[in-house]
C-alpha cells in the first residue's frame, strides 16, 4: 500500500498532539516510527488505523482519500504491545477469527492458519491457548493473526515492548524477514532506537508533534537535519561554543553550538593520535567498560566529552593526561544543517547535508 499524508492536526483538548504532519510511505516498506513519550508517535499510528480522525489533514491509500472510512474497511493490520489476544481461543482459533470474520470457507481458513503457523513458527502449538504459551509465542500469534485476512498495512505499536530482551532481539530479526517475504507494507511504533535501526527499511522521527526527520537509519545517523535528531540518534556531545577547540576557531556561522559524536573524537596519548598539531590536552575523568570498547570521558577546555577507545590500546585511567582530536562536528544554523572537519586537518571545507 502506498500512503501519503498531508498536514495531519490532532489534539486532545488544549494538548497539540501532532502539529502539520506530512509524509509518504512507498509500498513494500517497513518503517520505524521513532521518538520519546508522548511525542505523537501513537497518534499518527492511530489516525492512519481509522482509531482516530484528525481535525484537519489528509490520509491516502493509494491516492484514494480514507479520512472517513471506518477501521475494519481499511485494509489493515493491527498489533498491539498486550498481544490483546482472545484468551478462552486455541492458537488456530486466535489466528482464524478474521478469516472467520470475512466468512471464508473452512478450507480457506484451514490452508491460511496452516500456512501462518509454518511462517510464523508454531506448528504444534495451533490446541494451545494464549497462556500455554511465552510471550514470544504469543506475540507472533498477535502478528498471525493480524496478517491472516491478508491486510495491505500492517500498524504495529510497540510490538516488542512487553518481551525480554533476548526474545526481544530474536523477534525483531524474524519480522524482518517476515515482512521482505509478505512484502507488506508496515509501519512500527517503538522508542528503542537500536530497534528502530535494525528493523527498519526508513526512520521517521516525531518529537512535540512534528516529524523532524525522515530517512535510511545510515541517513539519519549520518546526516541529522535538526539538534534534535543529532541529539537523539545515537550518543553525542553537547558543546557550547565550538570555536574554542582546535580547527573550530573560525568556524563562518554564528551559531557556535555543535553537537559532536563520540566517533568523532580520537582520544589517546602521543604517539596514538593522527594528527597531534590540531589536538588539545584533556584529563580523563571516567572510564566504562562497553564491552567492544572503552567509553571515555574526557575535560577539554572546561568542557566534558565522551570518546571510544580501542581494548586493544593501553587502558587510560582517571587523572590521565591525553590528547583529544575532535575531527568533525555537526552545526545547526537557521535552517541550515552543516557537517564541519576540523581545519587543520587535511579538508577543511564544511560539507554541505
Amino acid at each position: 500500500m502506498h500512503i501519503v499524508a498531508k498536514h495531519l492536526m490532532k489534539s486532545f483538548g488544549s494538548f497539540q498532539a501532532t502539529k502539520d504532519v506530512s509524509f509518504e510511505i512507498e509500498k513494500g516498506k517497513l518503517i520505524g516510527l521513532l521518538g520519546p513519550s508522548g511525542g505523537g508517535k501513537t497518534t499518527v499510528l492511530r489516525m492512519l488505523a481509522g482509531l482516530e480522525d484528525p481535525d484537519s489533514g489528509e490520509i491516502l491509500f493509494h491516492g484514494k482519500k480514507v479520512n472517513d472510512i471506518p477501521p475494519q474497511q481499511r485494509g489493515i493490520g493491527l498489533v498491539f504491545q498486550n498481544y490483546a489476544l482472545f484468551r478462552h481461543m486455541s492458537v488456530y482459533d486466535n489466528i482464524a477469527f478474521g478469516l472467520t470474520v470475512q466468512k471464508r470457507s473452512k478450507q480457506q481458513i484451514k490452508e491460511r492458519v496452516t500456512e501462518l503457523v509454518e511462517l510464523t513458527g508454531l506448528k504444534g502449538l495451533e490446541k494451545r491457548l494464549p497462556h500455554q504459551l511465552s510471550g514470544g509465542q504469543r506475540q507472533r500469534v498477535a502478528f498471525a493473526r493480524a496478517i491472516a485476512p491478508e491486510p495491505q498495512l500492517l500498524l504495529l505499536d510497540e510490538p516488542f515492548a512487553a518481551i525480554d530482551a533476548k526474545v526481544r532481539k530474536e523477534l525483531r530479526t524474524w519480522l524482518k524477514s517476515m515482512i521482505n517475504r509478505l512484502g507488506i507494507t508496515t509501519i512500527f511504533v517503538t522508542h528503542d532506537q537500536e530497534e528502530a535501526v535494525e528493523v527498519a527499511d526508513q526512520i521517521m522521527i516525531i518529537n512535540q508533534g512534528r516529524l523532524e526527520q525522515k530517512g535510511s537509519p545510515i541517513e539519519i545517523y549520518q546526516h541529522p537535519q535538526t539538534p534534535f535528531v543529532a541529539g537523539f540518534i545515537g550518543e553525542s556531545n553537547q558543546v557550547s561554543d565550538i570555536h574554542r577547540f582546535k580547527g573550530f576557531n573560525n568556524v563562518a556561522v554564528s551559531e557556535t553550538k555543535a553537537t559532536i559524536r563520540p566517533e568523532f573524537v580520537e582520544i589517546g596519548f602521543l604517539g596514538e593520535i593522527s594528527i597531534p598539531s590540531a589536538a588539545e590536552t584533556g584529563i580523563v575523568n571516567n572510564i566504562y567498560f562497553r564491552g567492544t570498547n572503552w567509553q571515555v570521558e574526557v575535560e577539554v577546555n572546561g568542557q566534558i566529552l565522551f570518546a571510544y577507545r580501542s581494548l586493544e590500546l593501553e587502558t587510560l585511567k582517571p587523572s590521565d593526561s591525553v590528547l583529544v582530536l575532535i575531527h568533525r562536528v555537526y552545526l545547526f544554523h537557521e535552517q541550515e544543517h552543516l557537517t564541519v572537519e576540523n581545519a587543520l586537518k587535511t579538508d577543511p571545507m564544511p560539507v554541505h547535508i
